[in-house]
């Protein structure tokens, strides 16, 4: 008798799982249909997401909220980019309230401020990257381009970003956020987007590099002419400013701690120009600090040009205004910035900064109407592709990184008490500015905290080294960048081209 009432009651919970599983796959297969990638000519349809369940609180819940997800109280929270407002949000950002997703080109964030140092060999590459999909399982990810926006559908049309496919797809959401930055600005002057490089990603200091050691492997070949490696060797940056003057810096290190080395014949032949249309480099910078950057630079040899318009960039001269033609080997243009693709694309949608550059939004990081200049629900852009009304911020990593964290809190609140009453508009805090200006030397300057907070030479490059080093997100960089500047301290940088 016990073993037959065993015998039921296995068999009704066999039955009871079979149902449950049926049910939890039903759900799951519905769940997917709705991150299934279609054409621009399919809709989505909630009526044939309900017959997949027979559970009427979900179908109450899509009717009553009509969000884009199910089981998320606040529905799909939609980010595009992963830079540094991007990936800051993807970090802290609530997932038991929305479903994240994360639209990117690049499946990784870049740790930009040493970047430069990556781009000749005095850190390598992985160790300023960051994977977006190894931060959190819960997130969703797809390395696509968003191509528009139809904020009244609240669709974003996208093209998948992988080598062999350029599938072109569609997402709905509940909540978007534009973190897509901007990109570099050539200000129209020919010949710059094809022969000028950039610094900008991992990709731009590999071409970096190889361009590096290309002019001095060129430049010792017995067929050059001293005049033509003259011009090969030398190094123009265009931009005075902090990515410009760290490159500068960080180039002059490898030239004449590695390339000498390894090149004593050619290495007489070297010279470096920066150019900026400024009257000093480090604008931003105090007064006594730019001065001290810039004996500094002179001391080196360092050529400093500023007040130089460019006029044309050919591919192996630079003709400026006030100085005629100038041949170059490699010239890393390192000056401005100009909105992207997409941000472009919204002109006729939402309201943009006086440059006609950048998404203007209000104090609560809200994308403005074009039409009746009024905030667009759930739809927020921050970053350098975004400027606040009437407070106008420059476009830096500290800007964007204080705008995602203030998001975050937004975001959470509006999840858990639905509205931003109790919040204050963004309010930035600037903690400074440093730049590495080379031989184990910076300046730092946090004047805007207090007035005698500046500091130059080597305890300010001390200060830099800790500040960045702190700054990497994972472990794993924490343990890797102090590993490999231990190792280009022994061994010297790493001159192979590949």
């Amino acid at each position: 008798m016990i073993s037959i009432i065993q015998t039921r009651i296995l068999s009704t919970c066999s039955r009871l799982l079979l149902t449950q599983e049926v049910l939890s796959q039903t759900y799951n297969n519905g769940r997917r249909s709705f991150h299934r990638d279609i054409t621009s000519n399919q809709t989505f349809s909630l009526n044939s997401i309900y017959s997949l369940t027979t559970k009427s609180s979900i179908q109450s819940t899509f009717a009553k909220r009509n969000v884009a997800s199910l089981g998320k109280t606040q529905g799909r929270l939609v980010i595009l980019g992963s830079g540094w407002a991007g990936y800051k949000l993807i970090q802290d950002i609530d997932t038991k309230h929305y479903e994240v997703i994360v639209v990117s080109p690049r499946n990784y964030f870049v740790f930009t401020p040493l970047l430069a140092s990556s781009s000749v060999g005095t850190l390598e590459f992985r160790c300023i990257l960051e994977p977006v999909r190894k931060y959190s399982p819960k997130i969703q990810f797809y390395q696509a381009y968003a191509d528009n926006i139809d904020l009244k559908q609240k669709i974003i049309h996208c093209t998948s970003n992988l080598e062999r496919s350029k599938d072109k797809f569609l997402l709905n959401y509940d909540t978007l956020v534009i973190a897509v930055g901007a990109n570099s600005n050539t200000f129209g002057i020919k010949g710059v987007g094809e022969n000028a490089l950039f610094l900008k990603d991992v990709s731009d200091a590999r071409r970096i590099r190889q361009r590096v050691i290309e002019c001095f492997e060129h430049a010792s070949q017995p067929n050059i002419t001293k005049q033509e490696a003259f011009g090969l060797l030398h190094f123009a940056v265009v931009g005075g400013g902090p990515t410009g003057i760290e490159f500068s810096a960080e180039l002059h290190d490898f030239i004449t701690e590695d390339m000498a080395r390894l090149y004593p014949n050619l290495i007489n032949l070297v010279t470096m120009t920066v150019y900026d249309i400024a009257p000093q480099i480090l604008g931003s910078f105090d007064q006594s600090l730019r001065e001290f950057a810039t004996k500094k630079f002179t001391r080196k040899g360092i050529k400093i040009r500023t007040g130089r318009r460019v006029k044309e960039v050919s591919e192996r001269k630079l003709i400026v205004e006030e100085d005629g033609e100038v041949p170059y080997g490699m010239l890393v243009w390192a000056t401005g910035l100009t909105d992207n693709p997409l941000t472009r694309s919204m002109s006729n949608q939402v309201v943009k900064d006086q440059s006609a550059k950048r998404l203007l939004t209000d104090g609560f990081l809200r994308v403005l109407d074009k039409k009746i200049f009024q905030p667009i629900d759930n739809v927020y852009a921050l970053g350098d592709c975004a400027s606040i009304q009437d407070y106008d911020l420059p476009a830096t990593a500290q800007v964007a990184n204080q705008k995602a964290v203030y998001l975050r809190n937004v975001l959470t609140q509006i999840a858990k008490n639905g509205s931003i009453i109790n919040i204050k508009p963004f309010k930035f805090f600037n903690l400074g500015s440093m730049a590495y200006i080379g031989k184990k030397e910076a300046v730092i300057d946090m004047t805007p905290v207090s007035n005698k907070a500046k500091e130059s030479g080597r305890l300010a490059w001390i200060f830099w080294r800790s500040a960045y080093f702190t700054m990497t997100v994972s472990l794993r960089n924490k343990m890797l960048i102090p590993m490999y500047w231990v190792l280009t301290w022994l061994f010297g940088r790493d001159i192979s081209r590949f």
